[in-house]
């Protein structure tokens, strides 16, 4: 049976709202993100990410309080990311309503995180967050962290070998060269990426028309994240899932 393939909305969230920018920078206000979060999953979402962007900068932990109040609003899978640090923090977020979480900063600072919280929960609640750009490392791509802020020197194809390793569920593979530029997904770091790991990825930074999310797909994507093209209008979730059910590929309605 071939899967579905997922339409992904993100609501990167910092002081309470939901921001965009272009690589994380000039951000502007796009809503409050419990609203915009019962929008998506009554619009066709078949999951949704609650990224705390300025958790991991600001040295704290996700805001509990938003998560809870996002997780009442919606009833599909939740994905909430940023700052965490510890598996204690995952029962948290999972308490307060979260399905998966993200890990990045924290993770890249401690690997042996990502085994404890695999070992404690599964490695299906488990999202490996991979903020990667172009750089003079062995692959051509580095990792960064802090919103894409700091370079880590980091290789992010040996970052991910590793990390998958030591048990993640799926990769949120965000290129940090094509966040927000709506210029289209990096085709060419999915293809490679997924020619290195069998773990479901989800291809994130750069969709700018319907027709981006079928050529990601077609380079190895399970999944498809947005956000800036959504939160303004530029098309719908349904726009896209017809444009790839034209395409031939399996979407839910």
């Amino acid at each position: 049976m071939t899967l579905a393939k997922r339409i992904i909305p993100c609501l990167d969230v910092a002081g309470g709202r939901v921001v965009k920018g272009v690589n994380f920078k000039d951000l502007v206000d796009a809503g409050d993100p419990v609203e915009l979060a019962k929008f998506y999953g009554e619009a066709g979402a078949d999951e949704l990410t609650f990224l705390d962007i300025s958790a991991s900068v600001e040295d704290r932990s996700t805001t509990l309080d938003i998560v809870s109040r996002t997780a009442e609003q919606v009833f599909i899978p939740l994905t909430v990311g940023g700052g965490i640090r510890a598996a204690s923090d995952v029962d948290q977020l999972l308490r307060a309503g979260a399905d998966k979480v993200g890990v990045n900063t924290a993770a890249i600072n401690r690997p042996q995180l990502i085994n404890e919280i695999s070992d404690r929960f599964g490695d299906q609640v488990l999202v490996l967050s991979v903020d990667a750009r172009r750089s003079k490392t062995e692959s051509g791509f580095e990792v960064t962290t802090h919103g894409g802020r700091t370079g880590t020197g980091l290789d992010a194809f040996a970052w991910i070998a590793d990390a998958t390793s030591r048990g993640v569920g799926e990769i949120l593979l965000n290129s940090m060269d094509a966040d927000g530029t709506r210029a289209g997904f990096d085709t060419e770091m999915i293809s490679r990426v997924r020619s290195i790991t069998q773990v479901p990825l989800i291809a994130s930074g750069g969709a700018g028309k319907v027709e981006d999310f079928a050529r990601a797909l077609e380079a190895g994507a399970d999944a498809l994240l947005a956000a800036s093209v959504f939160h303004f209008g530029t098309f719908s979730i349904q726009e896209v899932k017809a444009h790839l059910a034209q395409r031939g590929y399996s979407v839910r309605q």
